[in-house]
């Protein structure tokens, strides 16, 4: 709340709410709060004795409340509905180390694109069975960021996934839509649980290492090309070529 002051005047009280004229050294108040709140010139030129007004009212101003769904819905769609266990690459070495470091655990590779309808598509889906598989690790790699790492890695269409296991490595690749989500679903049954000690991770094959390594993406000298056939699916996809 706030009202006009005339030169010359001051406000002073805690309780209560007065002008005191310098010079002539009278108390001018407003009658009542509800006086300054509706209209504050009806306060002018208004003697009135302390031991008649009420006590002015506590005023409290609130913080402005955060909403969380604004921030929500400020995320970008490959952002939302994210899990503990879904981890976006930064770059190739990450994604050596992220593979070589998972143990036996079931390692998937999300590869998408922010401009492929496809991937936003089935992206709440993903999320949805990562919660469901909390003991697997999904890797989120987006080629718009990492064009020259999935180049290296022979990816050709979106959305593409690989999913490694243990000592076995590269367990399989292909392409998903929203409508073949079940293909997704059979590979997490197939490749997610096993009965057996599977050691520790093999990580990438020879000849995806020697492929990033040939571009200077990772540290590592290794004699071979990488020549991986890509599954390509009709309707939803977002080829790359």
């Amino acid at each position: 709340m706030s009202c006009c002051l005339k030169s010359g005047s001051s406000v002073y009280g805690s309780n209560d709410l007065a002008f005191k004229n310098r010079a002539k050294g009278s108390l001018r108040v407003c009658s009542s709060i509800q006086t300054l709140h509706s209209n504050p010139s009806e306060c002018l030129g208004k003697t009135l004795h302390l031991s008649d007004q009420k006590p002015a009212t506590k005023f409290v101003i609130d913080s402005p409340k955060s909403d969380s769904s604004n921030a929500h819905t400020s995320l970008r769609w490959w952002e939302k509905f994210l899990h503990q266990n879904m981890i976006e690459i930064q770059s190739a070495q990450e994604l050596v180390d992220s593979l070589l470091n998972a143990g036996e655990r079931l390692v998937v590779l999300d590869f998408y694109s922010p401009g492929c309808g496809g991937c936003r598509t089935l992206h709440p889906k993903i999320c949805q069975l990562a919660e469901l598989n909390p003991n697997s690790l999904f890797l989120q790699i987006n080629y718009e960021n990492h064009k020259e790492m999935c180049d290296a890695l022979n990816i050709r269409v979106l959305p593409f996934f690989r999913l490694y296991r243990g000592e076995e490595g590269r367990a399989c690749s292909f392409s998903c839509t929203n409508a073949t989500i079940k293909k997704f679903k059979d590979a997490l049954a197939k490749h997610g649980t096993s009965s057996r000690r599977l050691g520790s991770a093999k990580g990438l094959d020879e000849s995806e290492l020697s492929a990033l390594a040939s571009r200077g993406l990772i540290s590592r000298n290794v004699e071979g090309n990488s020549s991986m056939e890509c599954e390509v699916e009709e309707g939803g996809v977002f080829s790359l070529r």
